[in-house]
């Protein structure tokens, strides 16, 4: 069922501040469009917090529809432009065709993702985010971690933000240790939510020798956790979870080593100030190490010795010195992969 929740942003107000003192008048109100709740610690949470921090910031109203699922999602665009929204954040790949088509329909602008080339000046806006450079660096956590020199990748789907940050992780495993094995595991085209379809697939990589699983998947890293927290390794010890996006501390029992973790607010502040400048669709937006938008979470799991040599991985990259570029296609992600398996 669809949940819209509206929240308004007064902080100028009760500094006594006008709107129209501060704000561009055509900036009044964004709104969000996630397929899930925002409460996965991951994809849609990260997304739902991020355009809350950003809406506050620029002291906007904020109008968030969650839980919409992967199906149509025109008739909710059409309701939230006629709400007021001056931007629509439609936060999942399942939406980069209908959200264009409501933005030509309606003149609401829209940000997207997974469709770069859909840029339109004053309309529609891409943000295919990547976190490969921190997805490097667990790669590197993971080879430094594994006992039996397998590690494994579980994936929801194979979409190009998920891509980048595989072909990152096992380019940070082969860069540290060219002998280990990296089994790549799909469990669906787009098996985002598909929690029993996790499990079962992570319980089968761990099956083939993997004692490190590096797992993207939203809903369905749920599945993936209670695998690795309800399977030994080959050797009768634990295995070990790397996650991306959010951090599931909270909720950990143990098994938890790190999280690629990605902060959004920095991308949607940039989108909201380009609406004001006129620029909204005519640029690229990126997250990255250097500004901490991407960071590699340390959690007690982790070894102190292991983490100084992680971060000594990281300064390099920072300075320059190590370069990692991104690799969106899923056919040449597979090629960096040791062994696949469906």
């Amino acid at each position: 069922m669809k949940k819209l929740i509206m929240t308004t942003v007064s902080a100028l107000a009760v500094l006594g501040m006008s709107y129209s003192a501060t704000l561009a008048a055509d900036v009044e109100a964004i709104a969000i469009l996630t397929p899930e709740e925002g409460t996965d610690y991951g994809w849609n949470q990260q997304g739902v917090d991020a355009a809350r921090a950003a809406a506050e910031k620029a002291g906007v109203e904020l109008i968030v529809a969650q839980g919409l699922g992967y199906g149509d999602v025109r008739p909710t665009l059409r309701e939230l432009a006629e709400e007021g929204a001056d931007l629509m954040i439609a936060h999942a790949s399942g939406y980069n065709t209908s959200a264009p088509e409501i933005a030509e329909e309606t003149g609401v602008a829209v940000a997207i993702v997974d469709t770069p080339e859909a840029l339109k000046q004053g309309l529609i806006a891409d943000y295919t985010l990547s976190g490969h450079e921190g997805a490097y660096l667990a790669g590197v956590l993971a080879a430094k971690t594994t006992r039996s020199k397998t590690v494994g990748v579980v994936v929801s789907g194979e979409p190009p933000s998920w891509n980048s940050q595989s072909a990152g992780f096992a380019q940070g495993v082969k860069a540290t240790d060219p002998d280990i094995k990296v089994i790549y595991a799909v469990i669906g085209p787009a098996a985002y939510s598909d929690a029993a379809g996790g499990k079962r697939v992570t319980e089968s990589v761990i099956a083939a020798g993997a004692d490190v699983i590096f797992g993207q998947g939203n809903g369905s890293s749920f599945g993936m956790l209670q695998a690795v927290e309800t399977t030994k390794a080959a050797d009768g010890e634990k295995v070990m979870f790397i996650d991306v996006i959010g951090d599931k501390s909270s909720i950990d029992k143990g098994y938890l080593l790190s999280s690629v973790i990605w902060d959004i607010e920095p991308v949607y502040s940039a989108m909201i100030q380009d609406l004001k400048d006129d620029t909204f669709g005519t640029k690229s937006y990126a997250i990255g190490i250097k500004d901490d938008s991407v960071r590699l979470l340390k959690t007690p799991q982790v070894d102190e010795a292991v983490w100084e040599e992680v971060q000594a991985v990281r300064e390099k990259m920072v300075s320059g010195e190590l370069s990692i570029d991104p690799v969106f296609d899923a056919a040449e992600v597979r090629k960096l992969m040791s062994e696949v398996e469906e």
